[in-house]
């Protein structure tokens, strides 16, 4: 057991000082000081303190070689503050499914960080076989090609709903071959089915390379487990220079235009990133088994 103290948190916007008491690489407890614990203490005043990132990258399954994949890793994740990546198998049969997600597992056997696979399907393999197959698989979510967008008109949504309860991982929305003038009319039509139908989905594509929100992690299962400093969570984090100009920010900004200041990245407890030195340990990645999407219900 440690403590972290003079944690700087960044949560809505606003910078929260507190003391992090972790135990088995675990948040136990967080409270504004554990002054009557004796136990090793760590200083980190000088730092904001974030959540580490979970991004969203559709191109991994295209990378073949070991260091090819060591250079993504690091370029686009590690350096960025994430320990988490997103991605998915493309599917166009029902019988590909697990052939292709064992598949990418196994490629990303070598991974530092976490992984969670989902699948991208046309419009056609939306069936209550192939629904009901993703929920043995526990398929954290589904994304739907928009190409043939007059097609879901045709799907039986009230058998595909019945097909997937009660994991419920959600339908999101991919608009790969449709004209820009036209993405805010297919998505307003995708919404609107959705809604309709009670049909657990995203309304918005879900844009790469970018930290998920906490409406999009909850969807897919990964909140409060990932990007999430509470009590009971994972003691993964980012540590980011403390200064003035950079007091009233959230983490989009920070991720964004203030990546120079991250000094330290902590995944479950271990050191990933220091100062410019990534500690690329291949294997202490974990393939991330959601066991229920949706689980809490947000007011945001």
């Amino acid at each position: 057991m440690y403590i972290i103290e003079n944690a700087n948190l960044l949560k809505d916007k606003q910078l929260k000082t507190c003391s992090l008491l972790i135990s088995k690489n675990r948040i136990a407890k967080i409270d504004s000081h554990f002054s009557h614990y004796r136990l090793i203490k760590m200083n980190a005043g000088p730092f904001i303190m974030t959540p580490s990132y979970v991004l969203f990258n559709s191109n991994i399954p295209q990378i073949k070689s070991f260091q090819e994949l060591k250079r993504c890793l690091i370029k686009e994740f590690m350096l960025k503050g994430c320990t988490t990546l997103f991605t998915y198998v493309n599917v166009s049969y029902e019988n590909e499914l697990t052939t292709k997600i064992t598949e990418l597992k196994t490629a990303l056997l070598s991974s530092p960080i976490d992984y969670l696979i989902g699948v991208r399907v046309p419009i056609r393999l939306l069936t209550q076989s192939f629904i009901r197959k993703c929920k043995k698989e526990k398929i954290p979510a589904i994304f739907v090609d928009l190409q043939n967008f007059d097609e879901l008109e045709k799907i039986p949504w009230g058998w595909i709903k019945e097909a997937m309860f009660p994991f419920n991982s959600p339908l999101i929305p991919l608009i790969s071959s449709v004209q820009k003038k036209e993405v805010k009319t297919v998505l307003s039509k995708w919404k609107g089915i959705m809604k309709r139908e009670n049909i657990p989905a995203l309304y918005e594509e879900i844009e790469e390379n970018y930290p998920l929100t906490i409406t999009v992690l909850n969807k897919i299962g990964l909140y409060p487990q990932k990007a999430s400093l509470m009590s009971g969570t994972e003691v993964s984090y980012n540590l980011y220079t403390k200064i003035n100009e950079i007091k009233n920010i959230d983490e989009v900004n920070l991720f964004h235009y203030h990546g120079d200041r991250l000094v330290v990245t902590v995944h479950k407890g271990t050191v990933q990133r220091a100062g410019d030195n990534v500690i690329f340990k291949p294997g202490n990645g974990e393939y991330v088994r959601v066991q229920t999407p949706s689980y809490f219900s947000l007011s945001i």
